[in-house]
């Protein structure tokens, strides 16, 4: 395991981008909107996740801080790679979805925080690249993220609730994305496996699929 993190020992850290996103969020949210869930132990990056409570929405937001430390290896082929370097993510969630005050906390909803934490960790452990359209699966096997949810994987879309004022942080010369996650159940993951991307797209659409996170949402192909 620790032959594992050693390549993140010499890696170039991006480390004005955390403060760069905090003083982002500052334009939108007041201080006693937002919580801050602290990662203790980081062997790789070190990854926070910002809570907004704030009464202007009718919902909650998860967002990452640490993802864009390090840029993402993103393909010669990608027109403008430079564009999808860096990114952090974003889940919108119900009002009454509470959290414990640390994580983890044995708290029924911490497969949330888990999915959006993993989710960020993936392409740098990985060597690769999260962008719009690109899906993942909890596990090999496409079990559930926990007990407490029938979800099994995920797809990355750009947000429709915010625009990019939002969702486009400016660190210096770097740009850094926010993409929002949405939760698959298996069927809906296999069918963007076989069908591709435009195929959810058409689905999300024609179900009026909600940006919120909805665990016992109606399924996309019902």
């Amino acid at each position: 395991m620790n032959e594992f993190y050693e390549k993140f020992r010499n890696r170039t850290y991006f480390d004005h981008h955390p403060e760069a996103i905090a003083d982002h969020l500052d334009q939108f949210y007041e201080s006693n909107e937002i919580t801050v869930f602290h990662e203790m132990v980081s062997p790789d990056i070190h990854l926070d996740v910002y809570f907004i409570n704030s009464k202007k929405h009718a919902f909650n937001i998860l967002l990452t801080s640490g993802m864009s430390l390090l840029e993402m290896t993103v393909p010669e082929s990608v027109e403008e790679p430079e564009l999808y370097k860096f990114a952090e993510l974003m889940i919108l969630l119900p009002k009454s979805i509470e959290f414990g005050k640390t994580f983890p906390s044995k708290n029924e909803n911490d497969w949330i925080l888990e999915m959006i934490k993993d989710t960020a960790r993936f392409p740098h452990h990985y060597d690769t690249w999260l962008s719009i359209g690109h899906t993942l699966q909890s596990t090999a096997d496409m079990e559930t993220y926990s007990k407490e949810t029938d979800f099994v994987g995920l797809v990355v879309l750009p947000s429709v609730t915010f625009d990019e004022e939002f969702t486009e942080i400016k660190a210096g010369e770097n740009s850094i994305n926010i993409y929002s996650l949405f939760p698959l159940y298996k069927n809906e993951l296999e069918f963007k496996i076989a069908n591709t991307y435009n195929a959810l797209l058409d689905r999300l659409i024609e179900k009026d699929a909600q940006e919120i996170l909805d665990n016992s949402r109606e399924n996309l192909l019902a």
